[in-house]
């Protein structure tokens, strides 16, 4: 990807864009940023600065208000990432239940560090500041799967049956 004639969502899902553009009212098509980033992310498994300069050139909006965006939040990858995307939480309530070791562990089974992907691309890790679920801890999160009350062995079982 190398500028933006060469990115563009295929015919239905940017029918969808600008169905979910029209839900706003004129001018206030920057509304429709988050939905049309994870439309975005889905196609092409990252975002891209190509890919958010398409996005915001769709809504009509600068560039930098789309990188504001996708890089305050931590479900949008502004790198290439894996097949699995594993976001743990780091805060202090996974942490007390044994957080760092399930995550070492987890680094260790992977053998890749937090912000790496495996030399096949199936596993990314990724650290998050909270997934909202501390009372379940340890967690992470794989797209919209959270795996609650982690233990090494559970790990092992999960990455196993992703590996497949």
């Amino acid at each position: 990807m190398t500028n933006t004639q060469t990115i563009q969502f295929p015919a239905d899902t940017l029918e969808l864009v600008h169905k979910i553009i029209k839900r706003y009212p004129e001018g206030k098509q920057k509304s429709a940023l988050l939905p049309i980033l994870h439309l975005a992310q889905a196609e092409w498994k990252w975002c891209s600065s190509e890919v958010m300069d398409y996005v915001a050139n769709l809504l009509k909006i600068k560039p930098v208000e789309v990188y504001e965006v996708a890089s305050f939040y931590t479900m949008f990858h502004l790198e290439p990432v894996g097949e699995h995307v594993i976001e743990y939480c780091r805060t202090g309530p996974c942490c007390l239940m044994g957080g760092v070791e399930v995550y070492d562990h987890l680094k260790k089974k992977l053998g890749i560090e937090t912000g790496e992907t495996t030399a096949d691309g199936k596993f990314t890790i990724k650290e998050v500041e909270c997934l909202a679920a501390c009372g379940w801890g340890p967690v992470f999160q794989i797209r919209e799967k959270y795996y609650m009350h982690l233990t090494n062995e559970k790990v092992d079982e999960i990455i196993d049956e992703l590996s497949k």
